[in-house]
């Protein structure tokens, strides 16, 4: 489980998140969702390290990875698997060799080790015969999957998925959120996906925290949202069901 206490943070004058408290639970798809420039991905990256809040602190499992030194955050961060929103694969590198980086960066396993732990998380995203193909010769979703076998080679405890389905059509989408809940599901890890997409809300939306203006004014799961005694959510979650029918009819 992660904890976060009064997250608060600002750039310069603009104060960004304004005392954000929360939980995301193991073994669930956390949701963290809003309009665009509500703090999302900021608060994302407070969670995991790349920023520092200026008030507030991250527990994971208990441990205080805000105010912890060096060698406990090496710890967490050995932990976690990242799927960054434009999948952030190395245009140089095979399917295979980038899947097997975090491997050779955080493990001494050996190459034989190696070679079948990426072999059996390609298989596991349905990629098992991709290995040698580059980035530049992949569809946007295979790179997602991809992106998704990356993260999870190195057995994470924490998952985190900044937007991992922009730029995606709504078919490939959902195929994108099953895999993600299947993985999450599989082996119990703490998921946080960060979406603005309803599709993925209702769909795999175990906890789900809405923020709005930087504050946090809603959390719960994808059978109460529809029944939300919220302007704001109810706004953010109409404005997508048009957008949806919009898309539908294009």
């Amino acid at each position: 489980m992660i904890e976060i206490t009064n997250i608060q943070k600002s750039f310069g004058d603009k104060e960004v998140l304004k005392g954000i408290d929360g939980q995301f639970y193991k073994g669930q798809a956390n949701l963290i969702i809003g309009s665009s420039g509500t703090g999302k991905s900021v608060l994302l990256k407070n969670i995991v390290g790349l920023i520092k809040p200026n008030e507030g602190e991250v527990l994971y499992d208990g441990r205080n990875f805000t105010h912890g030194d060096n060698n406990l955050k090496t710890e967490v961060r050995r932990e976690m698997g990242m799927l960054f929103q434009g999948s952030a694969l190395f245009d140089s590198m095979t399917v295979q060799q980038n899947v097997m980086f975090p491997l050779n960066v955080l493990t001494k396993m050996s190459v034989e080790e190696k070679s079948e732990r990426v072999n059996f998380c390609l298989q596991r995203v349905g990629l098992e015969n991709a290995h040698k193909k580059m980035p530049s010769e992949i569809s946007g979703g295979m790179k997602k999957r991809v992106g998704i076998a990356r993260a999870i080679v190195n057995n994470p405890n924490y998952l985190f998925c900044d937007e991992p389905n922009s730029g995606l059509d709504p078919q490939t989408s959902i195929t994108i959120d099953n895999l993600i809940k299947e993985i999450t599901d599989e082996y119990e890890i703490t998921t946080v996906v960060v979406t603005h997409d309803m599709n993925s809300v209702m769909e795999i939306g175990d906890h789900i925290m809405f923020l709005y203006k930087g504050h946090k004014l809603w959390e719960g799961d994808n059978e109460s949202i529809l029944h939300a005694d919220v302007e704001e959510l109810n706004n953010f979650v109409f404005a997508n069901k048009m957008m949806r029918r919009i898309k539908s009819n294009m």
